[in-house]
């Protein structure tokens, strides 16, 4: 919201921004109350009027001209995220870049997902009648995004709900809350009406006075499970996309080419330390090379440095917070206590924690089952496709998986028999790209983010029949 529409918006108190990295204040922004939770849904409400009254060509032209602005402001942007947070810069800058791509494609969107025709007289009933289906926008959408790609998975709600003729209703992860505030600045900068996005910052009191609000048509929601359920539950008749993590697998067959493989693994698993929803978690690796695989990628793991993000050299920062780094140690613990062995890491230093790589991980430990957000990662051998298959599939969610292997047959079939959103072939179940679907598989999945999907989602078809 501007300063003009936050006098009208009762405040709590306001909320620091620490530099994960350092702990030292960057920055303050206001907390809302359950009390200003119906201005805000009044200054979203005229906000869909003045997203809805824009051309489509209007729309276009803010998402590309941001597009612009982003790559003008790159290092910029790139220095906040850094301090904000806590990724290396070599990593902020890719986030940076990627996040103009998300608003280029979203120009896209706007340009191109008009609707199209629909053949009428190929029915007898419809014979003398034509027709098209249009996208139309569904009103408000409210978009709670995570701290972990504080300037692209905002990008990737909002490019598509403006491309869609929507208003949007922003509330950013409490940790990251300058980046969110700044794309929406830029936008504005672009020709966006002011009341087309509203950022909001708050606690969960707050947030389900708008998550049950009438007014709002549709959730998009990137975090946690037990966040989610509480949306769910709270949400009443709309639209819901939710995002909910993974625990992402990874199959090294014998015929894989092992450094690739090892090289691969060890960005996919540390990249943003570890705090990655398609990250390397579990890696399931033929007993015949496990021995030489896990020789190589603990030691491509410890040639990592850890240290400050602002350090070009630097492979690894900090965690979001200490309590992220507490958590995480809590968790290694917990698991050499029930018999891991630990390889390497597993130390830390405020909110930094070494790469860890852990193997023997009881099956029945939270690490095999659930998505730990942190950089570590276990190992496990297998001695067929078929065990492979079943212990990849475990977990009840899934994001991504990737697969390592020079075979052919052995690539189809696990990309048919894995249970994930996607199957990332002789690549790390971290890669994704802009332009493609992406969520989850199995419980808790919802929708699809990547900027086409995602626009669909946030649209409507309406149909026109002309009978002359």
């Amino acid at each position: 919201m501007t300063a003009a529409m936050l006098a009208r918006v009762p405040l709590d108190t306001e909320l620091v921004v620490a530099n994960p990295a350092t702990g030292e204040e960057i920055g303050r922004v206001p907390q809302h109350g359950p009390a200003a939770a119906p201005e805000v849904l009044a200054i979203a409400k005229r906000g869909a009027h003045a997203s809805a009254k824009l051309t489509r060509y209007e729309r276009a032209q803010v998402l590309e001209r941001t597009a612009g602005t982003l790559r003008e402001r790159s290092e910029d942007l790139a220095q906040l995220i850094v301090r904000e947070a806590g990724k290396t810069i070599q990593q902020a800058r890719k986030e940076v870049s990627r996040a103009a791509n998300t608003y280029m494609l979203s120009a896209e969107a706007a340009r191109s997902g008009g609707g199209e025709v629909i053949p009428f007289d190929a029915f007898e009933s419809g014979q003398g009648r034509q027709g098209w289906f249009t996208r139309e926008p569904l009103g408000i959408i409210l978009a709670i995004t995570p701290y972990n790609d504080a300037l692209n998975l905002v990008a990737h709600k909002l490019g598509p709900a403006i491309a869609g003729g929507n208003s949007v209703i922003l509330k950013p992860a409490q940790q990251t809350p300058l980046l969110a505030r700044t794309l929406v600045s830029i936008m504005r900068d672009n020709g966006l009406p002011d009341e087309s996005v509203t950022v909001v910052h708050g606690g969960r009191e707050f947030v389900q006075e708008l998550v049950q609000a009438r007014e709002v048509r549709m959730i998009s929601f990137t975090g946690g499970f037990r966040t989610a359920e509480a949306i769910s539950a709270k949400a009443g008749l709309k639209r819901l996309s939710m995002e909910l993590g993974g625990n992402a697998p990874v199959l090294v067959f014998e015929d894989a080419d092992l450094m690739h493989a090892v090289e691969a693994c060890v960005s996919g698993a540390f990249w943003a330390a570890g705090q990655n929803c398609v990250g390397v978690q579990r890696l399931l690796v033929h007993s015949s090379i496990y021995a030489a695989f896990r020789d190589g990628f603990v030691a491509a793991t410890e040639a990592l440095r850890t240290g400050d993000p602002s350090n070009e050299t630097t492979d690894v920062g900090p965690m979001i917070s200490e309590a992220a780094a507490e958590a995480t140690l809590d968790s290694i613990t917990s698991a050499i206590e029930a018999g891991a062995r630990l390889l390497t890491g597993g130390t830390a230093n405020g909110s930094f924690v070494s790469p860890t790589v852990l193997e023997n991980v009881p099956l029945n430990h939270s690490l095999c089952a659930d998505e730990i957000f942190a950089p570590v990662v276990i190992l496990e051998s297998f001695d067929s496709y078929e065990e492979a298959i079943e212990l990849a599939n475990q977990p009840e969610y899934a994001l991504h998986a990737g697969v390592f292997t020079s075979n052919l047959q052995t690539a189809l079939s696990a990309a048919q028999d894995l249970e994930a959103g996607g199957v990332m072939i002789n690549d790390s179940s971290d890669f994704r790209v802009d332009a493609m679907p992406f969520g989850g598989a199995k419980y808790g999945s919802m929708g699809r983010e990547g900027v086409r999907f995602a626009y669909e989602e946030m649209t409507q078809p309406k149909v026109v029949c002309i009978r002359p």
